[in-house]
């Protein structure tokens, strides 16, 4: 991802865990929603505690990260 895209991803990733606490389906869906707003359809996302993930996506549309220590969150455009 280029820096804008990743800055505005990561804030969009931290918004949606902070509104939505435990709820990681609402969370996974606002992130989902938000990012295919800004980027065009086609957006996945995963948020949850101890999860694998095997995944096919288009080049530089691919964001993992951790927040709050053990939540796991994966974007990605396919």
């Amino acid at each position: 991802m280029s820096e804008e895209m990743k800055a505005e991803t990561v804030e969009v990733i931290i918004t949606a865990c902070e509104k939505f606490g435990t709820d990681y389906f609402a969370a996974a869906k606002t992130v989902k929603q938000m990012l295919d707003k800004k980027y065009g359809p086609q957006w996945n996302a995963v948020v949850g505690e101890a999860f694998g993930i095997q995944i096919t996506h288009q080049t530089n549309t691919l964001m993992y990260m951790f927040f709050g220590g053990n939540l796991g969150i994966c974007a990605w455009k396919i």
